[in-house]
């Protein structure tokens, strides 16, 4: 059965474009009352105008999700202004995809604060607050690199596996309480986040899936009251392989690299 989401007060980051402006929609679609933020202000108010068709007490908080202060700002704000938080969608993130030999440390650090640091601070922020009500849902976005170790991604890579080791074991902490936790695990969607500069090229040649199937993936998941989603969900098969055999996994990926390199 289809869960009812009328009402319910939704945060959702990175909601200026792709995955988290799809994500913010559909749940004002469905009634939630939807709170987004994003660094692009204009990206942004156009996303809110979008939600407010269906939901007219949907908000958004402009911020830099990189500056920890902000997080606890965002928090605050959406606890105040939405009254409560019920649903928390981590989906802000960066790439900045290096082959690993052109990798600085500086580049590793900013992209485990965006993507990791900053999302359990948030989580961290308002999960009291879930708990005193013995209610809620977070959602954190991960990525089928964090699995399957895309090749020339490695500072993302290590990111998106911390956010999912965090997430399952929250999930654990959290299991004989009213909070459920969902990872997501998007393969290659058609969002910004692969055309973006100061980024190398995506080395694996895979068709991109449209935001939607992302989106209906998540509903889904939601419905069906599941721990994860692979969206496509072949890439669940993907990493069951690795698991099996991760050196005949490593020196398959690095031969196909090396073909298509070899080819172009």
């Amino acid at each position: 059965m289809a869960i009812d989401f009328t009402d319910q007060r939704v945060l959702v980051t990175g909601a200026s474009s792709g995955m988290g402006a799809g994500l913010a929609e559909e749940f004002a679609r469905q009634g939630a009352v939807v709170g987004m933020c994003a660094r692009r202000q204009h990206r942004l108010d156009e996303v809110l105008d979008r939600c407010r068709e269906h939901s007219p007490e949907s908000r958004r908080w402009v911020c830099d999700l990189s500056d920890p202060a902000a997080v606890d700002r965002l928090a605050a704000a959406a606890l105040e202004e939405l009254g409560r938080v019920d649903i928390l969608i981590n989906n802000s993130g960066i790439p900045k995809r290096r082959h690993v030999s052109r990798l600085d440390p500086a580049t590793v650090e900013s992209v485990m604060n965006i993507n990791f640091f900053s999302p359990v601070r948030l989580t961290l922020a308002l999960l009291p607050h879930m708990l005193e009500r013995d209610s809620g849902r977070i959602i954190n976005v991960s990525s089928v690199a964090a699995t399957l170790s895309s090749p020339g991604e490695s500072a993302y890579d290590a990111s998106k596996a911390a956010v999912t080791a965090f997430s399952e074991s929250m999930a654990i902490d959290l299991w004989q309480t009213g909070i459920r936790v969902l990872i997501v695990y998007p393969g290659l969607v058609d969002t910004e986040l692969f055309s973006l500069p100061d980024n190398e090229p995506v080395l694996a040649a895979i068709e991109p899936v449209p935001v939607s199937e992302l989106v209906d993936g998540v509903f889904g998941a939601l419905d069906s009251g599941a721990v994860q989603v692979y969206v496509p969900g072949y890439f669940a098969d993907l990493a069951s392989g690795k698991a099996a055999n991760v050196e005949r996994f490593l020196s398959g990926t690095a031969k196909f690299i090396a073909d298509q390199k070899a080819s172009g």
